[in-house]
Parts: C-alpha cells; sequence; structure tokens
C-alpha cells in the first residue's frame, strides 16, 4: 500500500512538473494593444505568444536600447520592439508593455498552455528602420502577430 501511494505521488509530482514547464511564468512580459487590453506576452527565451498560448514571433537581435526585430515563425518581417513600444514597418505604434501607458490597462486573465514552437523559417531581409512614430497603427496588435504565423 505504500508502494502504491508513494508511485501515486511521484506520478503526480511528475504531472505537475510537465504541467508547470508548459504555463507562462513570472518571467513573461505582457503586450497590450493601443486600448490596453492584455493581447500578448514574449517569453523568457524571446518568443512572442498570443494570449491563447500561440506562439506567432520572435524578438531578434542582442541591443534592446536601437531596438529588436520582431519576426514571424514564417520568416517575416513584422516590425521592431524599442522601448517597450511595439512598431510595424512604417514605424507606426501597434501596442507596448504596461509602463509605457499613460492610463491603466485592463486585468490580465489567465493565460492558456503554451503550444509547441513551430520551426522557423529563413528570415527576410529586414527593411531599413523608419522613424517611429507617436500614432497608432490602423492594424490591431493581435492581427499585426498573426502574420506571422500565416
Amino acid at each position: 500500500m505504500k508502494k502504491t501511494m508513494l508511485s501515486v505521488k511521484h506520478l503526480l509530482g511528475f504531472f505537475l512538473l510537465g504541467f508547470s514547464a508548459n504555463t507562462a511564468s513570472a518571467n513573461d512580459v505582457s503586450l497590450f494593444d493601443f486600448k490596453g487590453r492584455p493581447t500578448a506576452y514574449i517569453a523568457k527565451d524571446k518568443t512572442i505568444y498570443l494570449w491563447d498560448g500561440k506562439p506567432v514571433a520572435y524578438l531578434d537581435g542582442d541591443d534592446p536600447k536601437a531596438g529588436l526585430n520582431i519576426y514571424g515563425f514564417n520568416g517575416k518581417h513584422l516590425g521592431w520592439f524599442k522601448g517597450g513600444i511595439l512598431y510595424d514597418n512604417d514605424g507606426m505604434m501597434l501596442g507596448g508593455i504596461q509602463q509605457v501607458f499613460k492610463t491603466p490597462t485592463q486585468p490580465e486573465p489567465l493565460k492558456d498552455l503554451k503550444d509547441l514552437k513551430p520551426l522557423k523559417n529563413l528570415k527576410d531581409l529586414k527593411p531599413l528602420k523608419p522613424l517611429f512614430s507617436k500614432e497608432w497603427a490602423d492594424l490591431t496588435l493581435k492581427l499585426f502577430l498573426k502574420q506571422g504565423s500565416e
């Protein structure tokens, strides 16, 4: 009987370990759209996930001050992440981290389990950096990021 209980405890521990490894961690950086709605997050490995757990893009580069490139897993260059703000290839803002908003952002719901990341396609050549604007893009942050998985 003791052996059986020990086995169940071990199995439960392995299950919980696997479950927690597949969920969002406290190190994730939440991304909000222009209305302050939680839309996506950046995981520790620089992968950008939608709130439903779908990996759609990733950050590429080593100098956050200069701006990191945002690439979709399909290889498409989507834009830049600079100063906590996401910009499209035209330099228009799409969203950002909570600290860049002047008004309070909406509460973050629980994140779904992360889907497996697809293989990265060959990257497109990055375009020249535009002048970064203080204007919002017409495209929503969610649709912008989904372009990386189409």
